[in-house]
């Protein structure tokens, strides 16, 4: 049994990151109320997580090959559980946010060492089991996220969907320091600081930009400022790494088509497919009234649904060219997400679930293979750095997101507090722009694979799908 305490260690953390991308959404109406929050900061409760995770998962990787995974994670998990702390407390929407931002740099230094230190950890037959288990509990973290919020709001307050981090922390800290033996390192690794920087600030200037656009006007100045300042930075993150000596992103690897279309598929996915659960959150509880747990139950069909579809049909998926599994999956969602424009303002929660499931088995068919595809694409000795790219892609697909949705759904609502009417022609706008953005890239991606390309076995490292 002893053999097995550094899976458990490392299922425990990944949990509570992952899960953490999710519980949120349904207490969001109740964090506005007491915080006083509007539809703005409520995005960043989401995007501050998810832009933290999304600017520093590679360079947290380079980082840990030069310290050594286990440290990194155990300082990941330290960061983790104090923001978490920090969060509980916080008692202004400011102080949220930057909470929510310590725990997504927490965050990205575990989830680059978890599957290091299991592959490390176990050879053989055992280290298959391994990633088996870590990757069902990451593929079910999203759909434990909407329900575990849901009752921790409901039975206590919103705080505590941050203060159940605080005892499972305490039992990984300590559990991690005894379980996983030392971990290599390599001195003569370098960590991209400019490359880091530049990422950062163009992923959070260009967010902050669209959505103060949205609240203000595209003609305020500060948006209009933010938004230029993220362009520069971009362009300099793009010189900084074509003449760096050990670039976060070497950009050489975008001359490998297949890896520019599995980036594409991963960043639309999260946009397409999960961008939008804030806004559907809020209808459920603000519009329709249900409890933040029924509400969570009410998002469960998108996370049932990809379990399903992935579960049953995950062994046939290696043998499609990605063209149909990842760019099929891709649009897919977007006509899922174009199904939830049925909603009208005489609706009731069931109106979501078509919708919902439509989505969910197309996650269920693109996430699998989304990452063996990518690794697959890339000489070996950099498959390491695809597996990062992409999900550094899906996080910015989803802070993205969350800020594109809310900036149309706020021009279609109105400001202010809106009617029902007014509520949901702003849901119905926003998830439409979702559908489309999952058609468009799904094409896109479904060009870019060639036809005679096959979706790899997953040889070392998988990804949560959820």
């Amino acid at each position: 049994m002893r053999k097995w305490l550094p899976l458990v260690a490392a299922c425990l953390g990944t949990l509570m990151l992952l899960v953490d991308v999710t519980i949120v959404n349904v207490a969001l109406p109740d964090i506005a109320v007491d915080l006083g929050s509007g539809l703005s900061g409520l995005q960043w409760v989401v995007d501050g997580y998810a832009l933290a995770l999304a600017a520093l998962l590679l360079v947290l990787g380079s980082l840990a090959d030069k310290a050594g995974a286990k440290p990194t994670y155990l300082v990941g998990l330290v960061l983790f559980a104090a923001a978490s702390l920090a969060c509980g407390v916080a008692q202004s929407s400011e102080m949220l946010v930057a909470a929510r931002a310590a725990q997504g740099i927490g965050g990205a230094a575990m989830l680059a060492t978890t599957l290091s230190l299991l592959h490390a950890t176990y050879t053989g037959r055992e280290r298959g089991v391994a990633f088996g288990a870590w990757g069902a509990v990451a593929g079910a973290s999203a759909g434990i996220g909407v329900v575990l919020g849901g009752v921790l709001t409901d039975l206590l307050s919103w705080r505590w969907i941050f203060f159940v981090n605080l005892p499972v922390a305490a039992i990984t800290i300590p559990l991690t320091a005894i379980a996983f033996g030392p971990s290599p390192r390599r001195a003569d690794r370098a960590v991209d600081l400019p490359g880091m920087a530049a990422f950062a600030l163009a992923a959070t200037a260009v967010t902050y930009g669209i959505i103060r656009g949205g609240e203000h006007g595209w003609t305020d100045a500060r948006a209009v400022t933010t938004l230029v300042v993220g362009v520069v930075a971009l362009l300099s993150f793009l010189v900084i790494e074509s003449r760096s000596t050990a670039p976060m992103l070497p950009l050489s690897l975008l001359r490998h088509t297949s890896l520019v279309a599995t980036l594409i598929a991963a960043l639309g996915m999260s946009f397409a497919a999960f961008a939008a659960s804030p806004l559907i959150s809020l209808w459920l509880q603000q519009q329709l009234h249900l409890t933040p747990l029924r509400a969570g139950l009410s998002l469960l069909p998108m996370s049932v649904s990809a379990f399903l579809v992935s579960g049953v049909f995950g062994r046939q998926l290696h043998d499609l060219s990605p063209k149909w599994s990842i760019g099929g999956g891709l649009l897919t969602i977007g006509v899922g997400s174009g199904l939830l424009t049925v909603i009208g303002a005489g609706s009731s929660w069931t109106a979501s679930i078509p919708g919902l499931l439509v989505i969910g088995a197309g996650v269920g068919v693109m996430a699998p293979p989304l990452v063996a595809v990518g690794m697959a694409a890339v000489p070996p000795q950099q498959s390491g750095t695809a597996a990062g790219a992409v999900n550094t892609a899906r996080q910015l697909g989803l802070a993205l997101g969350v800020a594109v949705l809310g900036t149309v759904f706020r021009g279609a609502a109105g400001d202010g507090h809106p009617t029902l009417s007014h509520f949901v022609t702003g849901l119905d706008s926003a998830v439409a722009v979702a559908g489309v953005v999952g058609i468009v890239c799904g094409a896109v991606v479904f060009g870019l694979f060639r036809a005679h390309e096959r979706v790899p076995e997953p040889a070392a490292e998988p990804v949560p799908v959820g």
